[in-house]
């Protein structure tokens, strides 16, 4: 029997995508959050020195790996963990696709996630037949609940949990007995007070877990806060237990992380300088777009942590994409991310200065294509 997989919603943006290029200029390309800046040179000259690597990696990661994921933790979000306790991943969104048929998650079973969310954990639940609950409020979580996705700072909205809700909803799943995960990947780029100075708060903050993480991981990736996007370098850390259980079927599928990009992770958590450089690019990007979209008429609604702005002009959301498209500038709408969406769009920030810098001086002119 075929898997009842969601639609792959990017398909729909090739007409917006026609239009925009058809502009003057070119296209100013603000749908995707991939990274456009080079990859750090402390961190490229690692993995350089690391390219003899003729034996089979570890599933586990290195020694020095592990000891190195459990140091972040420790150093950046206040999380005193062992080497146990942690586990290298080919990227982050294997992992979130996976979780729920590693778990033994199954029909009867709910997983939840944001009402405005990724549309992996949605996509983790279809492949495992289960059902798909999204839902922010932790009272609205039925008895069925196996697994808790939280994504904070969110992807698409930017909206950061904070302790106390952090805490909530750790008590809610405790409660019912089901994992809880905290997807944490944008952690290092909040942009207003106090996640300006300081990482946003992490699933496994003592203050919100107290003395025991059991049931409960954190998923990171170096993508984001290090341009390590094609390197595929992300990490889960918390429970032990369940991570040995993953780590087992890890081992039977071959799931693991080439030796140079673990050499690689280990430089690069190592190092807090190019972090804040690069967010020092993407704070000046965001800080020109988001004048400039409010100048044109757009309200930005959360967007306090993360690559993207959660931008509405109150309309349906596929009308404001239409009408972007026209001055040249794609993003993408706010249903791909599930009905909460529906009269916003998500302008992502990594496009070059330049493209950023055309895109503020599109809004600006208020010049439309001339086709149109």
């Amino acid at each position: 029997m075929a898997l009842d997989l969601p639609d792959f919603p990017w398909d729909q943006l090739v007409p917006f995508k026609q239009r925009a290029a058809a502009y003057e200029g070119g296209i100013v390309d603000l749908s995707v959050g991939s990274p456009v800046d080079p990859t750090p040179e402390v961190v490229r000259a690692a993995l350089a020195q690391a390219t003899d690597a003729h034996a089979y990696p570890q599933v586990a990661g290195t020694p020095a790996l592990r000891e190195a994921i459990a140091e972040w933790y420790g150093r950046r979000q206040g999380v005193t963990l062992t080497p146990d306790q942690v586990l290298p991943t080919i990227g982050s969104k294997e992992f979130i696709a996976g979780l729920a048929l590693w778990l033994g998650i199954g029909p009867g079973d709910t997983v939840v996630f944001p009402e405005a969310a990724y549309p992996t954990y949605e996509l983790g639940a279809a492949l495992v037949r289960a059902e798909a609950l999204a839902a922010d409020d932790p009272a609205a979580w039925p008895e069925t609940t196996k697994l808790v996705w939280l994504n904070s700072p969110g992807n698409p909205d930017g909206r950061v949990l904070d302790v106390e809700q952090l805490r909530a909803a750790v008590e809610r799943a405790r409660e019912l007995g089901a994992v809880i995960v905290g997807d944490e990947c944008y952690a290092e780029l909040g942009w207003e007070p106090p996640y300006d100075t300081a990482p946003t708060p992490s699933i496994l903050d003592p203050r919100v877990v107290g003395d025991r993480v059991d049931g409960i991981l954190s998923v990171y990736s170096l993508s984001k806060q290090s341009n390590l996007a094609g390197y595929r370098a992300a990490f889960v850390a918390g429970d032990a237990a369940i991570l040995a259980e993953v780590l087992a079927v890890r081992k039977h599928t071959g799931m693991m992380p080439p030796l140079p990009v673990q050499d690689a992770m280990i430089v690069a958590l190592a190092d807090d300088a190019h972090v804040q450089q690069q967010k020092a690019r993407y704070r000046a990007r965001r800080n020109m777009l988001r004048r400039a979209l409010e100048g044109a008429g757009f309200r930005i609604d959360h967007s306090d942590a993360g690559l993207y702005l959660w931008a509405t002009r109150g309309e349906p959301a596929l009308d404001t994409v239409g009408w972007l498209a026209d001055r040249g500038i794609l993003v993408a709408p706010g249903t791909f991310y599930g009905p909460a969406g529906a009269e916003h769009v998500r302008v992502a920030v990594t496009a070059t200065d330049d493209r950023i810098a055309a895109a503020a001086q599109r809004l600006a002119s208020g010049r439309r294509l001339a086709a149109s």
